[in-house]
């Protein structure tokens, strides 16, 4: 399971599917990744005292106090909240029916990033939409990788492993954060196809 705030070294940088804060400009610097401008998050002067955001921090978010994680090796920032019915969903025959083959409608394994995922309405949330829901790994976000019949407009469906735990999840109205990746390159999402 991923932990949101990832207990590393400052000399190390993020791995895939990490979510960690972005962690001061001096940090920034020794992570920064090729093709990347530098990500301040604040000037700190000799005395300690704060200064104003450089204007690097501007390209981040639309407002300088935007907390920046990483994920897939790439700056994300929140982007919206969306008041949602959370259910669970387990990747076998009694939560998938016949569709149980462990592939999702996006083309990848049920065990991508960990197994940690959700299945979204995707005219509203598309493939790749990276997603965060409170009591879900740890409120780390996690990609939209599937879809279902029943999951319509602002319903979402999170992935356990098995049918007993997802049961346990039950149906609950949450407030889900919507990221979006901090580099203005936007999702770069490409399905996987199924080989038949």
């Amino acid at each position: 399971m991923l932990a949101t705030v990832m207990a590393t070294p400052a000399t190390q940088r993020p791995t895939a599917l990490e979510s960690r804060p972005l962690s001061p400009a001096a940090d920034a610097r020794q992570n920064a990744i090729p093709g990347f401008p530098e990500w301040p998050v604040a000037n700190v002067s000799a005395s300690g005292t704060q200064q104003a955001p450089s204007a690097p921090t501007a390209a981040i978010g639309k407002r300088a106090q935007d907390e920046v994680r990483w994920f897939n090796g790439r700056p994300i920032r929140r982007a919206r909240t969306i008041k949602m019915t959370v259910t669970a969903y387990s990747p076998d025959e009694r939560s998938c029916g016949a569709s149980a083959d462990g592939i999702t409608a996006s083309g990848f394994s049920v065990w991508t990033n960990g197994g940690r995922m959700v299945a979204a309405d995707t005219s509203l949330l598309p493939f790749g939409t990276l997603v965060s829901v409170p009591g879900y790994d740890n409120g780390s976000p996690v990609p939209v990788l599937d879809r279902g019949g029943a999951i319509k407009g602002r319903r979402l469906d999170v992935l356990y492993g098995t049918h007993g735990v997802a049961r346990q999840w039950g149906v609950q109205s949450l407030d889900v954060d919507v990221w979006e990746y901090a580099d203005g390159l936007g999702t770069q999402f490409k399905t996987a196809h199924r080989q038949l």
